[in-house]
């Protein structure tokens, strides 16, 4: 049996890891690597193997880093099926497609650029076409449900904890005789976060392929979390400032939401308009609303003791036109907007910065990992001056981040998630982690005596 690592390897996006067994190759994950924008088409429009080869696709959950490249690898010649959670296929039928109407956005702005140097035109990585072709593909299967989708071969998905319908995989593999399991982490959750129960830790497996996106860094306790925004909220609405957040549109945005919901039902912060400004984050907001058994135990008594949705309240507004986004810029007084991208990079939050980030009364809320090189680093590291679209801004609005909210698990449950194997495990590979991260990481395993654990390389290739 062979791994390679075709992406999140020493670097957190990406993720596309490929197993060959029994001379079947099975995909985990097929997701966009984020970065500068020649490398970013460099890498995800080119396969480091022949896509028509692969027989099928587990997919751990429906972030864009995990599963964004899959209309470019059925594009290429992929036709099997695409295993997922119920939740993660009917995410994916919004996130593809909203990720498909990025991609011919930015080629769009791209080639008028080119068009007026007489350059040649780019082509989008994939259209909306091509995306609705990959949903075609999306085969649901539930928690712990057992399934083969190669000889040799079963799977079943684990809560993960991370988003709605995340999982982690385990693989049980008979090769050749022999027995070995696999347990690929995804990206790991936390405890306590609200909306989904908390992650189920592996157990009785060979091999370890572990994000470590916070390996290096624990993160304040949800309940520290949750006292520090409401800090930031209250501050905020008394100086009769602005919360603009940059949220991703699918578990960020709606963990964001409940504890707004939490701080006025509960907290009497009183009445205080939040906007949630993502046709995504509307829609994905919907759809959680679908799946009420994917919530945990404390999410269903808010629900009953509130006696309404925890995603839906009074001065809650979901804004889907551009008229109404745009009508937000005028209005005065205290208020929040959460609106994607969660880096800064693409959509409406451009506009929300550009609009509000010169004034000293409204807050810029920083609430997950930053990507170098993004508009979000760069308001994080608090850099004076700002580029939004083309335009230099000055950085007059208060910065505060908050990693608490973040949806990956810190340093201390990933060695908690770790020594769940530590008594059989014969090899960790660290994924989904930059290596500063996994270099600090991997000497807290070494510390406590888990692994041996490994570092792969980009393109690297391992025999187990």
């Amino acid at each position: 049996m062979k791994i390679f690592f075709d992406g999140a390897a020493q670097t957190v996006t990406g993720s596309k890891h490929l197993l060959e067994i029994n001379g079947r190759k099975l995909l985990l994950d097929c997701g966009l690597f984020q970065g500068k924008r020649a490398e970013y088409y460099e890498r995800n429009q080119n396969f480091d193997f022949d896509p028509a080869t692969v027989d099928a696709v587990i997919l751990s959950h429906a972030h864009i880093d995990h599963s964004g490249n899959l209309p470019n690898l059925v594009k290429n010649g992929f036709t099997g099926p695409i295993y997922a959670t119920p939740p993660t296929v009917t995410l994916g039928n919004i996130m593809l497609q909203d990720s498909a109407h990025i991609q011919q956005g930015d080629i769009l702005y791209l080639n008028k650029k080119r068009a007026r140097r007489g350059e040649p035109l780019a082509v989008p990585l994939y259209t909306i076409a091509d995306a609705l072709e990959a949903i075609d593909h999306y085969y649901p299967v539930k928690y712990d449900e057992a399934f083969s989708p190669i000889p040799g071969v079963t799977v079943q998905f684990k809560n993960a904890g991370h988003i709605l319908g995340s999982a982690a995989i385990r693989i049980d593999i008979i090769e050749n005789g022999s027995k070995k399991s696999i347990w690929f982490s995804g990206d790991i959750g936390r405890k306590d976060l609200p909306l989904i129960p908390e992650p189920v830790l592996p157990s009785d497996v060979d091999y370890l392929l572990m994000e470590c996106t916070y390996g290096d860094q624990s993160h304040d306790s949800v309940d520290q979390a949750y006292q520090k925004f409401k800090e930031v909220v209250t501050k905020t609405i008394k100086r009769g400032g602005k919360v603009i957040i940059p949220a991703f549109a699918v578990g960020r945005t709606q963990e964001i939401v409940y504890f707004l919901n939490q701080m006025i039902s509960e907290d009497g912060i009183g009445r205080l308009p939040v906007y949630v400004d993502s046709p995504l984050a509307v829609e994905a907001s919907r759809i959680f609303k679908q799946y009420p058994e994917y919530f945990d135990e404390e999410t269903f008594d808010f629900i009953r003791k509130e006696k309404h949705p925890a995603l839906d309240f009074r001065d809650l507004k979901y804004v889907s036109s551009v008229e109404e986004s745009k009508s937000l810029n005028d209005l005065q007084g205290p208020m929040v907007i959460i609106s994607a991208s969660g880096m800064a990079e693409a959509g409406r939050i451009l506009h929300h910065l550009k609009n509000n980030i010169e004034e000293k009364r409204n807050t810029v809320l920083i609430v997950g990992w930053q990507a170098p090189n993004t508009l979000g680093r760069r308001i994080a590291d608090k850099d004076p001056q700002v580029r939004i679209f083309g335009e230099e801004y000055r950085l007059r609005a208060e910065v505060e981040t908050i990693t608490g909210l973040s949806a990956h698990a810190g340093q201390d449950f990933l060695l908690k998630y770790a020594r769940a194997v530590k008594e059989r495990v014969k090899k960790i590979y660290l994924v989904h982690g930059e290596p500063d991260a996994a270099g600090v990481f991997q000497e807290k395993l070494k510390a406590e005596r888990i692994g041996p654990a490994e570092y792969p390389t980009f393109k690297q290739e391992v025999e187990i």
